[in-house]
């Protein structure tokens, strides 16, 4: 379960997306300044944080705020929703009807019983996860667009820590996933395409909680 993660403004120009634009990494970056580096968290009826996302968009990718969780009659989902297992997606594909991608530096996981933290990443570069997304509308009559982070099994190396982990979509995949067909067949493509960032996943050992 991914329940925090970074985004550090200092990423290199490494691209989200094929023939991403200018103005969408200095959105990215933009928010990231604001957010002074803190860990993204779910969002809530308290922590109100709305966090970046790459939707699609007739013109290509659209960079929009969004709520981390499902929202359901105004509220925050009973049910665990900022985590979505990519096997009920492919046993469920209509559930891929609206996607997005997160970018992200790192993401945060506590292995247990141990109760340690550990951080993981691709060495400081930006990256995407997996994403689906429905609307919801919150207690004030306010829509969002909210997101819940696709994940799947960790490879072995990185089971002992958390035997979960995003799936990591890769530029050359990006469009493929925000606008190919809500399919069984793209939730296999993407887990294949996110198969050599997974391998490069690096993980470290933190001395506080993020």
């Amino acid at each position: 379960m991914c329940a925090s993660y970074g985004l550090d403004p200092r990423f290199s120009d490494q691209q989200l997306i094929e023939e991403a634009d200018d103005e969408l990494l200095e959105g990215i970056r933009a928010w990231a300044r604001r957010n002074a580096d803190e860990t993204v968290r779910p969002t809530g009826r308290l922590l109100r944080n709305l966090n970046p996302i790459l939707m699609p968009a007739a013109s290509g990718p659209a960079l929009e705020e969004a709520w981390w969780g499902f929202l359901v009659d105004g509220r925050p989902s009973r049910f665990p929703s900022i985590n979505t297992r990519s096997e009920r997606l492919q046993e469920r594909p209509g559930s891929l009807r609206g996607r997005a991608i997160v970018p992200a530096t790192r993401w945060f996981e506590m292995q247990k019983p141990s109760r340690v933290w550990h951080e993981f990443g691709l060495d400081g570069a930006l990256f995407g996860m997996a994403a689906v997304t429905q609307r919801g509308r919150a207690e004030d009559g306010s829509w969002f667009t909210c997101y819940s982070i696709v994940m799947q099994p960790a490879p072995e190396r990185l089971a002992g820590i958390h035997d979960r982990m995003p799936v990591l979509i890769p530029a050359s995949f990006a469009n493929d996933w925000l606008e190919g067909e809500p399919s069984r067949q793209l939730m296999d493509d993407a887990l294949l395409a996110s198969a050599d960032a997974t391998e490069r996943v690096q993980s470290a050992t933190l001395t506080a909680a993020p």
